[in-house]
């Protein structure tokens, strides 16, 4: 076994493969949206697959293979689990005693090679192949039955509706909707109006956030985003693309005969005594348009903060500032990380006849009893900015904002808490002490934002391990300490899960928020006034107030038997 002590960025860098600034811009990529880096290299466009292996091969004299013709043993193979397989986009080929000989995408991926020792009790003996080869491989080898596949290629359209109770889908028509019933007239179109209930009632009874219809050249792919993964649904005929289009442009009242611009609108539907919204967006791309459907189910606001799975101190923190009864909260996370669900809780728990709420956004995305909410329209002047100056004059008590994009909606925010209201907003930043500099960035003068801000959350949704197939299994000691993690292995109880029906075979089920809270004191305030870093300020809030970051707080979820290891890393960066 050969001893691997070179990280992926120093090997591509050294071999010239890449320059300083593509791997900068590679890496904020990775912390934005999470993912192993050799991923994002790859499919960011910035290394070919073909000089990473080169590379690998080179540098850490280890042999390539070629897979693309590997005929091996079913149950070598399958002495790794599908799911141990395609998470780390590796194949086991060979065993010669207690060696195994492992084709491995990133044979520098040493957390990749413990879980191997740990689940097999093998040695392993790395080797190098493509993204590419492994993943054709492990279709080839874990491939399941026709009758068993997840992966539906719809022939006919019964194939698709059959089994699905499209009876609960009814579409919900506002006073400006189009009617549906003068556009679709002919008997040819009803089985396209039942074959978009069907998606829409599928996607909804496996939790799914997102649709996507994607049209290629031979086919239309359709995929659900569940639990923040895309999983694939179904293959449509290439024939039907353009009145599928056409079906869902009409329910969101969008413009059937333009199909050169970006358009997006939204409709409402019933399910199961159920009313959901859906925000859509429609891409002019190579072969027609895309459309992403997003679920906006306004049962979500009525959950409280308590349910979002934050951690007791960290849920403590956050109400403390909450109650405060002026300043700024910021929250701050990529987009997907669960940042809108959070400000509408606060909101929900604000929302009383006593005080005056108003928000502005772009979009609403759920429509709430007892808050004034206003949509922001640029292309008329109705910035966040400008809209924000006309709510100050609404005598509000707690306002938020959608976004802090520029200086203006920035200062204008500031005033505004420093007037007497308590003002939520967003930003995009990797971690909590982050957002001062951001907004320092915009040209905001840091004494306004001392003086205003009060705390700062960073948030990330992390997959809840599936309870129904997961298993106890010993992690490495070795694996603990690369983490920090100064616990007994053997002493411990962590999960991974097998994958099975109930979560798609992912191995995960549902979601919670993981969030690092700053609170804004003296000390982070005087600080912030000297223009120090956020890295200086994170030291500070960790060492001297005890401020659990987005690892720390994933580190205990995973050892409280509630995530993997692999998720906690995935969606978190190194403190």
């Amino acid at each position: 076994m050969i001893l691997i002590k070179k990280k992926l960025n120093e090997l591509l860098l050294e071999n010239r493969l890449i320059t300083e600034k593509e791997m900068t811009r590679a890496l904020e990529q990775q912390h934005s949206k999470g993912g192993q880096l050799l991923n994002v290299l790859i499919e960011g466009g910035f290394v070919k697959e073909a000089d990473i292996l080169f590379c690998f091969s080179r540098a850490l004299n280890i042999p390539p293979v070629n897979l693309e013709k590997f005929n091996g043993r079913e149950q070598i193979v399958k002495i790794l689990p599908e799911h141990v397989a395609r998470h780390y986009r590796l194949i086991a080929i060979s065993k010669i005693g207690n060696s195994l000989t492992v084709a491995m995408s990133d044979p520098l991926n040493v957390l990749a090679i413990d879980d191997i020792k740990a689940l097999t009790g093998y040695s392993v003996m790395p080797v190098v192949a493509t993204i590419t080869d492994i993943t054709k491989a492990i279709d080839r080898f874990y491939k399941k039955p026709a009758e068993e596949e997840e992966v539906k290629n719809i022939e006919s359209l019964d194939d698709l509706v059959r089994g699905i109770d499209v009876e609960n889908v009814e579409v919900v028509k506002e006073h400006d909707q189009v009617d549906i019933g003068q556009v679709i007239r002919s008997s040819e179109e009803a089985p396209i109006v039942k074959m978009i209930d069907a998606l829409i009632a599928e996607s909804l009874m496996k939790r799914a956030s997102d649709i996507h219809i994607e049209p290629y050249e031979k086919n239309v792919r359709v995929r659900y985003r569940v639990d923040g993964a895309l999983q694939q649904a179904a293959v449509l005929p290439r024939k039907i693309q353009n009145a599928v289009i056409a079906r869902l442009k009409i329910m969101s009242n969008l413009d059937i005969t333009q199909r050169h611009i970006p358009q997006d609108g939204r409709f409402k539907i019933r399910f199961q005594k159920k009313e959901i919204d859906y925000r859509v967006s429609v891409l002019p791309i190579s072969f027609g348009e895309k459309v992403v459907m997003r679920a906006l189910d306004s049962s979500n606001l009525s959950v409280g903060l308590e349910t979002l799975g934050f951690l007791p101190e960290t849920l403590a923190a956050f109400n403390y500032a909450v109650n405060r009864p002026y300043g700024i909260i910021l929250v701050t996370g990529p987009t997907g990380s669960g940042k809108s669900t959070t400000l509408y809780s606060v909101l929900n728990r604000l929302n009383t006849p006593e005080k005056n709420l108003i928000t502005i956004e772009d979009p609403v995305e759920y429509q709430v009893e007892g808050i004034t909410q206003v949509q922001v329209k640029p292309d008329i002047g109705l910035t966040f900015a400008a809209g924000l100056r006309s709510i100050l004059r609404q005598n509000p008590d707690v306002l938020m904002v959608g976004e802090i994009r520029d200086f203006e909606t920035g200062d204008i925010a500031i005033k505004a808490a420093l007037t007497g209201a308590l003002l939520l907003s967003t930003l995009h930043t990797n971690d909590a002490p982050g957002a001062v500099t951001r907004l320092m960035d915009m040209g905001i003068e840091p004494f306004l934002i001392a003086s205003s801000v009060i705390s700062v959350a960073a948030q990330r949704l992390v997959r809840k391990v599936c309870p129904v197939c997961k298993e106890v299994y010993k992690i490495a000691q070795s694996v603990l300490e690369r983490m920090g993690i100064e616990e007994d292995a053997d002493k411990l109880t962590v999960y991974r899960s097998k994958g099975c029906d109930k979560c798609s075979n992912t191995g995960y089920r549902g979601r919670f928020a993981l969030l690092e809270i700053m609170i804004v004191n003296d000390a982070i305030r005087e600080m912030i006034m000297k223009k120090c870093s956020s890295d200086e300020v994170k030291r500070l809030a960790v060492k001297e107030f005890n401020m659990l970051t987005l690892r720390g707080a994933g580190i205990r979820k995973f050892l409280s038997g509630d995530t993997t290891l692999e998720e906690v890393l995935r969606v978190t960066s190194k403190d």
